[in-house]
């Protein structure tokens, strides 16, 4: 006579839920961009301006495919966003000095006046996610996150060696 095997019956003491690192992830993305345009918004600037804004002031004079690059937008994003910011009077454009069709994007004194406001709210934002953990935990999680992105993005180079 054989035997059936028992199946058993899930239940909430004996059913592990393990929630992925990459939801988990996802998740800190999306709450992380809520909080940083709630930051930025009274300073009249949107997620994407921000970044460009925080990205012009590392990188002084990219091109406009440069700056789409490094803020994960299109150009023709980056573009929209470039022109929105030249009207506010936050970036200047100017002429490669040896490439004609080149043009380079630089913040204006107002620009960084302003990208300094918003960095200023988004820090409280950094420091309000992190605020139960220690310095040390900090440091450790700030690591690990370079060694992820290492490992999936080969062009990270510039971010994780800071």
């Amino acid at each position: 006579m054989t035997r059936k095997p028992v199946r058993r019956v899930a239940t909430a003491s004996n059913r592990r839920s393990v929630v992925r690192i990459a939801y988990l992830i996802g998740r800190v993305d999306s709450a992380l961009r809520r909080a940083i345009w709630e930051a930025v918004s009274p300073l009249n600037l949107t997620l994407q301006q921000f970044t460009a804004l925080s990205v012009l002031s590392g990188h002084d004079h990219l091109s406009n495919a440069e700056l789409a690059e490094r803020t994960f937008m299109t150009p023709q994003s980056a573009n929209e966003v470039t022109k929105v910011l030249v009207r506010k009077a936050l970036i200047k454009r100017r002429p490669h000095p040896s490439h004609g069709r080149i043009i380079q994007l630089r913040l204006t004194a107002k620009g960084e006046a302003v990208r300094g406001r918003a960095d200023a709210a988004v820090l409280k934002v950094e420091q309000r996610m992190l605020a139960t953990l220690t310095a040390a935990t900090r440091g450790g999680f700030r690591e690990h996150l370079k060694v992820c992105l290492r490992a999936l993005d080969e062009h990270a180079v510039d971010i994780v060696h800071h």
